[in-house]
Parts: structure tokens; C-alpha cells; sequence
């Protein structure tokens, strides 16, 4: 989510900057833009593939979890359909209200981790945090030390040379971090 809110505000923060230049400007200093591959750099940085696998497996153990609330109350209604007609209206009263309970249950289960800011949300944000944090420090240190205007996501790009990527770079300046 962060991604496609970061690459959303560089695609506005480029078009706006892109088109305020002159075209000789911009042509001047095109050596000084450049991009990197930012699914590149996500795919191949340890960091940020320890934090995917981690997050994949609690998102695991929250599915198994619902499935396993929701194979409760797939047992607990057949049952009430087979005894239904031999029950006593109280004893049907008292099933229809557990039956009640436990889809309110897995329906708050799944809100509270799946829905909108949930702990999915969550936990995927607060284990991306850091990795983007150091993703974006050594964008930093490599416009700085490189003197670049600009360096953008190739996400953002309709076309580019392929001399302007800097992802081999940019993996590299991350690897030096360990």
C-alpha cells in the first residue's frame, strides 16, 4: 500500500517538476535523472524478503484460523439441521443463539485482521517500515553523493535508457548496510 502511495506522489512530484522545466533544461540535465526498479529492489533485498516471508506466515495462521472458525460453524449448523425437528423450542432457541454468536464471532475475526486497518494492515506496515526506510536513505545517499536532480521509479516510467538504472546500485549500497 505504501508503495503504490509512494509511487503515486512521485508520478504527481514528476509531472509537476518535469513540466515546469524548460525543454532545454530538461534536456541538459537528463544525465543528472535516473531511476531504479523499485520491484526489483524489493524482490532481491534480504530485508525486505525476511519481512514478506514473516508476514506471509502470520497471514497464514490468521486464515487457518478463521477456516478453522468457520469449519466450527459449517458442524455446528449442519448438526442444528439434522436435530432441529426432534428439539424442544427452547433447545432450538438456545442452537439459533450459538449459531448467532459464532458467525458474529468469525465475522469480527475477519474484520479485526482482514478489514480496513486491520492487523494485517498493520503488521505489513510495521515490518515494511524499516526496510523502506533504509530503501529510501540510500535513494538519499545516492543523489547526494552522484550530484542527481532526480531519481525516480521505473514504475513511473514509460521509457528510459537502460544507462540511467541505478538498481544494481542501489542493492548494492543496501547489501553494505549488513
Amino acid at each position: 500500500m505504501k508503495c503504490v502511495r509512494l509511487t503515486v506522489a512521485m508520478l504527481i512530484a514528476t509531472g509537476v517538476f518535469v513540466f515546469a522545466l524548460p525543454v532545454s533544461d530538461l534536456m541538459a540535465q537528463s544525465e543528472r535523472i535516473v531511476y531504479y526498479n523499485s520491484q526489483r529492489v524489493f524482490q532481491e533485498y534480504k530485508d525486505f524478503r525476511d519481512a514478506q516471508d514473516l508476514f506471509d506466515k502470520e497471514v497464514d495462521e490468521w486464515t487457518q484460523e478463521g477456516y478453522d472458525m468457520q469449519k466450527e460453524l459449517d458442524s455446528l449448523k449442519t448438526e442444528f439441521d439434522k436435530q432441529r425437528l426432534i428439539l424442544s423450542p427452547a433447545k432450538v432457541k438456545e442452537k439459533q443463539d450459538e449459531i448467532e454468536t459464532k458467525t458474529a464471532a468469525l465475522q469480527k475475526f475477519t474484520a479485526d485482521i482482514f478489514g480496513p486497518n486491520g492487523k494485517a494492515e498493520q503488521r505489513n506496515q510495521q515490518l515494511t517500515k524499516g526496510v523502506l526506510d533504509k530503501v529510501t536513505a540510500v535513494l538519499e545517499k545516492i543523489g547526494v553523493e552522484s550530484n542527481y536532480l532526480m531519481i525516480l521509479d521505473a514504475a513511473a516510467i514509460g521509457y528510459a535508457k537502460k544507462s540511467l538504472d541505478i538498481t544494481d546500485k542501489v542493492l548494492e549500497e543496501l547489501a553494505e548496510l549488513h
